[in-house]
């Protein structure tokens, strides 16, 4: 919110007097020290495509959705809850997926830092304490060295209110969803210190079968202003997790086959008809492959975050289960060093303990109750107990894949106003983390032990260092592999800032260095021979070089009059591949000469606000080209055996319009849009290396990526809202989505053929409506009183929001045993079904 400001004003009859543009502080303490040090861009200053979501878009249109679904709201942007697991969510700007998408928390980066990726499951409940978000498309204004090709997600958190307070909210949703939302505020005392906390509790059984979610948030924010030019913050936030998860695409005939028909999967339609006993799952949208029931009789408890607790439910069993704890606490320093000098310095620390669950070892399948094989708990842990069966190969298990990690960082900027028109700044980027990666044996599925050998390899122990029973692993021993990784990273920048009237200019030259190192706890480093490990070799280690990335960005901005403006901006940056592509984790094999990819980037747009405020207008191109791009997949090498295929000098090009416009007719009714259209294409042929999760490399094949369009996000999007606000208080908001011209997603090296140059499949295009009414009830006194509904897929449309061309898993080849780029051969996540959310709101000022 902001503070209410007044000012006389004098005017005479048939008069009119300009204003200008009002500044109104903010009712936060401390924010505008935040904003600077996350590089939060400025309409009409900084030259770049940008959109805010404030905290009252969030909490008008969020409900009960994973955070980055308000982002649809936002031209270029396409966010999905894939297969509808708490926190399971993923966002694609301007067709690049999250891992080139800068996610950050007031400034500091929160990107896995070894593969880049988002996992939103760790920032469950940040919505809550959210104070606005700003999407910056392309390379943005960001000086820091961030994998930000796609865009930069600004989340910005409220400090600390200034006046005290309380709240409690109360929601109830679908899927039997519960969330208590308890906030409470200081106030600034004594002019010099205030604080906020909020804390939240949610559960669930999920929309999806057996999605179930049990969560807590916790949200800390600090302020202190130590003098007249010191400020000191500190923020503590988190969110431990776990949740079911549906992480496996189906053909999209096993979910309902009248509607794969008219999206043309008629040949599968027909040939699981004739093969399968249950031919489309009797949970038709809802279907979930990860779980099945258990009978009751079996008793095991499962080991997880160094404990041993009870199943979730006596009843099932996930065999995909998310868990995870992932703290963030930073501290901020702001000072004011006279009157030119200003420094803005964060101490941040990032934890993280948990992971993911998984089948292990030799596992037995129903393949008749559903049209996709699913475990067959009761099965396995009868052939477990069968001591003339449960062999070593034979025996199967539930692992957790576990990620335990810790970051420390530092990131320091200093702003020198060299006089009325010119700004400098220099920065510092300092990160270093530790990463420990293992498997650990979850649930014992009615075993004592568990006999951790390779029978693909002469049956030997997976680590080299076992001695006698030591291969014989118990519930929680470590098994199959067990890693520790590092990633060291510095960096620093140079910027400029010119403003003169109605022109603003800035340019950032920046530098980073990378170093990676790796460290294989069961594996020796030398062998006395092919089949004998040197143990006085001690453990296999891997490093790298410091290998070193740049960048240069910059751009300009011209206010024509009050109402015009326009800007242009241009950005090149070399950057240093992650840890996954530069190490093989199987191995620890370093690659020779591991080659920077490169983005290059042109943009311009126009920025219209009319006088009275009523209509806002924004437009722009973009184009960008990213070269030498890495991709390394995996691949099923034979039906007991997986890969990856590593690909180098990958080039593609994305380039399209953007608009966003609000326009209030009166003051009852408002609307607004956005659209965008894009052309995302692969640019060149190129080879890839397959092969074997020991890094053996089995084959180089041709890879015929070139002029085939870039799948997993519509290109063509729109969306229209309608606001009525009929009486005060009191909103209710229609929202129409429109996307289409998706094409699936696909893996390039099964583009081997030079004379396939078909498209993949290009999924269906669809509207989906969403409905929101909020009122905040007129109470006097100090207790304000909001209720809110919320229905997502207003009308219950079926429709593909998620697509993988030619699965081989889920694909239906036909006949001819070949893949054609059609609904028969792609395996899909359907949308959420309609959904709804309620709740109310007390609050005590």
């Amino acid at each position: 919110g902001y503070e209410l400001q007044s000012f006389p004003v004098t005017i005479g009859d048939n008069e009119t007097h300009n204003l200008g543009k009002v500044k109104l502080a903010s009712t936060t303490f401390a924010l505008e020290g935040v904003n600077i040090m996350a590089d939060r861009a400025k309409e009409r200053q900084t030259p770049v495509a940008l959109s805010n979501i404030s905290k009252a878009e969030i909490q008008q249109q969020l409900g009960s959705q994973d955070l980055p679904m308000i982002m649809n709201m936002t031209p270029g942007v396409y966010a999905t809850q894939q297969g509808g697991g708490a926190g399971d969510a993923r966002i694609n700007v301007r067709g690049f997926n999250q891992r080139n998408v800068a996610i950050m928390i007031n400034g500091v980066p929160v990107n896995d830092m070894e593969n880049g990726w988002v996992y939103w499951s760790n920032w469950d409940g940040i919505a809550d304490a959210t104070s606005s978000i700003q999407m910056q498309r392309g390379l943005s204004a960001i000086n820091l060295a961030t994998p930000s090709v796609g865009g930069t997600m600004n989340i910005i958190t409220s400090p600390a209110e200034m006046e005290a307070g309380a709240s409690g909210k109360f929601e109830y949703g679908s899927g039997n969803f519960m969330k208590t939302t308890i906030s409470a505020h200081t106030g600034l005392i004594n002019n010099k210190f205030a604080a906020s906390v909020v804390a939240v509790r949610k559960v669930g059984e999920g929309v999806i079968d057996k999605t179930w979610t049990d969560a807590w948030a916790y949200y800390m924010g600090l302020s202190y202003q130590v003098s007249k030019n010191h400020r000191l913050e500190a923020y503590i936030m988190g969110a431990p997790q776990k949740h079911g998860q549906n992480l496996y695409k189906q053909n999209v005939a096993m979910y309902n086959a009248e509607y794969a028909k008219e999206v043309g999967a008629d040949s599968a339609v027909a040939y699981y008809a004739n093969k399968l006993d249950t031919p489309v799952s009797p949970n038709g949208r809802l279907y979930n492959e990860n779980w099945n029931s258990v009978n009751s009789s079996y008793s095991g408890d499962q080991y997880f975050n160094g404990k041993t607790h009870s199943r979730y439910d006596n009843a099932f069993i996930n065999e995909r289960e998310n868990y995870f704890h992932k703290p963030l606490a930073n501290l901020n320093w702001y000072a004011q060093w006279g009157d030119k000098v200003t420094s803005f310095t964060t101490v941040y620390w990032s934890g993280g303990k948990g992971g993911g669950s998984g089948t292990y070892g030799k596992i037995q399948y129903d393949y008749d109750s559903e049209p996709t094989r699913i475990v067959d708990w009761d099965a396995t842990i009868e052939k477990n107990q069968d001591p003339t069966y449960a062999k070593p190969g034979n025996q199967g298990a539930i692992r957790n894949s576990v990620n335990n990690q810790s970051t420390i960082g530092a990131l320091t900027k200093v702003k020198i106003n060299f006089s009325e028109t010119f700004k400098g700044q220099i920065g510092l980027d300092w990160r270093t983390a530790k990463i420990e990666h293992f498997r650990e044996l979850r649930d014992m599925l009615g075993l004592t032990t568990y006999t951790d050998v390779d029978k693909y390899n002469d049956y030997k122990p997976y680590s080299d260092f076992w001695v006698g029973d030591e291969v014989n692993r118990k519930l929680g021993d470590k098994v199959n592999y067990f890693n520790t990784n590092t990633v060291d990273w510095f960096g620093g920048y140079l910027q400029g800032e010119y403003t003169n009237g109605s022109l603003s200019a800035y340019g950032t030259a920046g530098y980073s260095m990378i170093k990676y190192s790796y460290v294989n706890h069961f594996k020796t480093a030398k062998m006395i021979n092919d089949s004998t490990p040197d143990l006085n070799s001690g453990e296999l280690k891997s490093n790298t070089d410091w290998i070193a990335g740049y960048q240069f960005k910059g751009g300009l901005n011209y206010n024509f009059n009050e109402s015009f403006s326009g800007f242009v901006n241009f950005g090149y940056v070399s950057k240093v591949p992650i840890f996954d592509e530069v190490i093989n984790d199987g191995n620890g094999i370093v690659a020779k000469d591991p080659q920077n990819e490169k983005f290059i980037s042109y943009e311009a747009g126009v920025i219209y606000n009319s006088f009275d405020n009523k209509l806002d207008v924004k437009g722009n191109f973009y184009y960008t080209t990213w070269k030498d791009r890495i991709v390394t997949k995996w691949i099923q090498l034979t039906q007991d055996e997986d890969g990856f295929a590593f690909i180098k000098g990958l080039d593609q090009r994305h380039m399209g319009l953007e608009l966003e416009a609000n326009y209030r007719i009166a003051k009852i009714i408002g609307v607004g849009g956005v659209a965008s259209i894009g052309n995302w294409k692969y640019l060149n042929d190129v080879n890839a290396q397959i092969q074997n999760e020991g890094g053996v490399i089995l084959d180089t094949v041709n890879v015929y990526a070139k002029d085939l369009k870039v799948g997993d996000a519509p290109q063509s999007q729109v969306a229209l809202w309608a606001n009525i606000y009929p009486v005060k208080g009191l909103n209710f908001q229609l929202i129409w989505r429109y996307n289409a011209n998706h094409y699936a997603d696909f893996n390039p090296v099964d583009r081997d053929d030079e004379s396939d140059r078909v498209q993949s499949w290009k999924t269906p295009s669809y509207s989906v409506f969403d409905m929101h009414i909020n009122y905040s009830v007129p109470l006097k006194g100090r207790v304000g009183l909001d209720v809110f509904a919320h229905m997502f897929n207003l009308l219950d449309t079926f429709y593909v929001q998620d697509a993988l061309d030619n699965s081989p898993y889920n694909g239906y080849k036909g006949a001819d045993k070949q893949f054609n780029h059609d609904a028969n051969r792609a395996e899909v996540f359907l949308g959420m079904p309609r959904t709804f959310n309620v709740g109310v709101k007390i609050s005590f000022h």
